[in-house]
C-alpha cells in the first residue's frame, strides 16, 4: 500500500552520520561496523532502497540546527548563523539527490498531486524519486524573520518552532514556559506564508500559547500518547483533542522510549521490552478512540532519529517493514478505507486542504 512518512531526518543522516542513501542498508550498516561515535551505528534501517521496497513514495523530510546558548548543556550550534549555514548544507544535498534522480521536492498542490499519479504507475517495478516535502525541526536556525522568506522560496512548507530544550522561539522537551518574543512574530509570518505549524516537540506551556495565537494549519508529523508513555514529549489526551478540532493529523512515532515506559536508553532491549509494531498500533487506536474515527491519525516514524534498530520495534529490521501494519490494523476491526487514510490518505487530505490556496 502507498505509504506517507511524515517525519525522516534524511539530510541529517547523509551529512552528520555520513550515509550514503543511495546504498543497500546492508552496505550502508557494513561501513559503520565498530564505529561508536552514534548511539545507533550499524543499525540503521532507513535508504532510498528500502524506502521504494516498502512503497513509501512521499516523506516530510528535515532540516535540522539547534542553537545553543553558553549555558545551555545540549548540542548545537553557538550562533543562529551557523546552525542557518548547517540547514542550507542540508537543503544542497537535497537538491543533489534531485539532480541525480533520488528524490523530488514536493511544495504545491500540482506536485503533489503529479507525484501520486506517478507512484500510481507500477511502483514495484519503477525506481520512482522518493517525494519529499521540506520541513524544520526548530525555529532557532532562523537567524531573523525575514530568512523565512528566503526558506520558503526554498520550498519550505512546515516548521516546528522548538526541538529539544529551550529555543529562540518557543520552548521544547523536557523545558517549560510560553513562546519567546520572537515567537509570535514567527508565527506570523509562517500564517502568512502559509507554512504548516508542527506541534511536536512544543512543550505544554509552548504548545496552547502557539494554538492560541496561530490560525494556520497544524499537525504533529511524530508525536505519540502520554495516556501510554507518561512523558512531557508525548501528547496529553487534551492536548490530542484540542489538535484534532482543529483538524490536525497526527503521525505515530517509532522511537522505542516514545512507544513504551520504562525505557532506559542504551540498556533496554526491544524484545525484552515488549516493543513491537502493535504497540505503535495501541498508540495510534488510542487517537482513533478519542477521536472517534481514524480520520486523524498517519504515520510519522522518525526512524534513524539518532536511533536505529537498537531502539525501535523488534518485527522491524527496515522502514520496508511499515508495509506489515495494514495487516495489524485490519486484525484490530479497522475497514479498508480506515486502513489507507491511516498509510496515506489523511496526510493527503490535510495537504489538500492546506495548500488548495496557494
Amino acid at each position: 500500500m502507498f505509504t506517507i512518512d511524515a517525519h525522516l531526518d534524511l539530510s541529517m543522516n547523509a551529512l552528520e552520520w555520513n550515509r550514503d542513501l543511495r546504498q543497500p542498508l546492508a552496505e550502508i550498516n557494513k561501513r559503520e561496523a565498530g564505529m561508536k561515535d552514534k548511539p545507533d551505528r550499524g543499525n540503521a534501517t532507513v535508504s532510498f532502497a528500502e524506502l521504494r521496497r516498502g512503497n513509501i513514495g512521499l516523506v516530510v523530510a528535515t532540516q535540522i540546527a539547534r542553537f545553543v546558548a553558553p549555558e545551555n548543556p545540549l548540542p548545537g550550534w553557538h550562533s543562529p548563523e551557523q546552525a542557518w549555514a548547517q540547514t542550507q548544507g542540508q537543503l544542497a544535498w537535497y537538491r543533489a539527490m534531485e539532480k541525480c534522480g533520488e528524490m523530488a521536492q514536493i511544495s504545491s498542490l500540482p506536485d503533489l498531486e503529479a507525484h501520486i499519479r506517478l507512484w500510481a504507475q507500477a511502483p514495484s517495478e519503477a525506481e520512482h524519486p522518493i517525494g519529499y516535502i521540506l520541513s524544520l525541526e526548530g525555529a532557532d536556525s532562523i537567524v531573523s524573520i525575514e530568512y523565512l522568506q528566503t526558506a520558503y522560496d526554498s520550498g519550505l512548507r512546515a516548521l516546528g518552532p522548538a526541538h529539544y530544550g529551550p529555543g529562540r522561539y518557543a520552548q521544547g522537551t523536557d523545558a517549560t514556559g510560553k513562546l519567546a518574543p520572537g515567537g509570535y512574530a514567527l508565527l506570523a509570518e509562517m500564517e502568512r506564508l502559509n507554512i504548516i505549524l508542527d506541534a511536536t516537540h512544543l512543550c505544554d506551556d509552548s504548545f496552547w500559547d502557539a494554538l492560541d495565537h496561530f490560525n494556520g494549519h497544524v499537525w504533529a508529523s511524530h508525536n505519540n500518547c502520554r495516556a501510554l508513555v507518561n512523558h512531557n514529549r508525548q501528547f496529553s489526551d487534551e492536548q490530542i483533542k484540542e489538535l484534532i478540532s482543529r483538524g490536525a493529523v497526527i503521525g505515530a512515532a517509532l522511537d522505542a522510549w516514545m512507544m513504551v515506559p520504562g525505557w532506559q536508553r542504551g540498556i533496554s532491549k526491544p524484545q525484552s521490552m515488549n516493543c513491537s509494531l502493535e504497540v505503535m498500533v495501541d498508540h495510534i487506536d488510542h487517537i482513533c478512540q478519542l477521536a472517534g474515527n481514524a480520520e486523524h491519525v498517519g504515520i510519522g516514524s522518525d526512524l534513524d532519529g539518532a536511533f536505529g534498530r537498537e531502539q525501535c520495534p523488534f518485527d522491524l529490521e527496515s522502514i520496508a517493514d511499515l508495509s506489515k501494519l495494514p495487516d495489524l490494523f485490519a486484525n484490530r476491526g479497522y475497514k479498508q478505507q480506515d486502513i489507507e487514510n491511516m498509510m496515506h490518505g489523511n496526510w493527503l487530505r490535510f495537504l489538500r486542504k492546506a495548500w488548495a490556496k496557494s
